[in-house]
């Protein structure tokens, strides 16, 4: 394969409670698009239904316009790991006209290649409830990041990524076994990066060549800040046409890539998005760390073991968002 060259603030003080909103429409007169400079809006609702998947996403104010809506997700490893099931989405896929997109693995699986990886989205559901595009399957294309960044100065996204006029990030809230936790800027960077971008990003920049990822893997803290680098380039290309869901549910402390996941250990937190992605993954991560839920545990050494947060702090730095937020809760 061709190789292409080369906590401060909000910390603990986690949630604003008590900002009910009584209804979608109180909630959308206050969406709001973020600066690092102000506080971001984020929505919640505990219960994790289909239809409450729907109202969280009209609660942002921000509607998927465009022939072409993609919806990021992971389609998942294996039929058991705890990737969104096609029965809690296929509301939300319907009311956007939404397309699954997805990018192939940089490791060997059940999804490391486009005929592989359409037949496993076919067997956990997703071909049944919309269109499923593997934006890699002809090949990939650099987007380039402008302005600062701090290890990777492009991306390498799938080639489908550019047919698509508004992008809904819907992820899976985990724990993760490299990155301490998968949110939204996780599936962002990893997910909409072709096999070779996603090496290129677990390398820090090293390599692109995916028969080399695993002897070029970056020091932690690079491959997290290559992460927040990759978030840029997409962001920057996109705009104002995109949101960010995180479901937090099934809080294993492995992620949707493993074949065979952790059993999760505390219970199911709700729903959350914003349409700042640092303020999103920064309040499921707060909600994890001020649960009362003795299981959490386990998920938060996962989190602290891998230095998870630091992509946050990357991200802000580079001024993708927030941590500073207020939650409005969704009745």
């Amino acid at each position: 394969m061709k190789k292409v060259l080369l906590m401060a603030v909000a910390a603990m003080a986690a949630m604003i409670s008590g900002c009910s909103a009584k209804s979608t429409a109180a909630a959308q007169e206050t969406a709001e698009t973020v600066t690092a400079d102000s506080i971001a809006t984020v929505y919640y609702i505990k219960d994790i239904t289909p239809d409450n998947l729907v109202k969280i996403y009209k609660a942002l104010g921000r509607e998927a316009k465009g022939n072409n809506v993609a919806v990021k997700i992971s389609t998942g490893e294996s039929n058991k790991t705890n990737h969104l099931r096609p029965e809690l989405i296929e509301p939300l896929m319907k009311a956007v006209n939404g397309t699954i997109v997805e990018c192939n693995t940089a490791y060997a699986g059940n999804r490391n290649s486009t005929e592989a990886h359409l037949k496993a989205a076919e067997e956990h559901g997703y071909t049944k409830i919309a269109k499923v595009d593997i934006m890699d399957a002809d090949g990939d294309s650099v987007l380039p990041i402008n302005g600062e960044y701090l290890q990777i100065d492009h991306d390498i996204v799938g080639k489908h990524f550019f047919d698509y006029d508004f992008l809904i990030v819907l992820s899976h809230f985990k724990g993760h076994q490299m990155g301490g936790f998968g949110g939204a800027l996780k599936n962002v960077a990893i997910g909409i990066a072709s096999s070779a971008g996603k090496t290129w990003i677990h390398t820090a920049g090293k390599t692109a060549n995916v028969d080399s990822i695993w002897g070029n893997i970056a020091e932690q803290d690079h491959f997290l800040e290559a992460m927040a680098d990759a978030n840029k380039a997409v962001i920057n290309h996109m705009g104002d046409k995109i949101l960010y869901i995180n479901v937090a549910n099934n809080l294993s402390i492995d992620c949707d890539c493993n074949g065979n996941p952790a059993a999760p250990e505390m219970a199911d937190l709700g729903i959350l998005a914003s349409l700042d992605p640092v303020a999103l993954d920064k309040a499921s991560v707060d909600m994890v760390f001020n649960s009362n839920d003795p299981g959490k545990q386990h998920l938060i050494e996962r989190i602290n073991q891998m230095h998870g947060t630091h992509t946050i702090d990357a991200a802000e730095k580079l001024g993708l968002g927030t941590q500073k937020y207020k939650i409005i809760t969704l009745e």
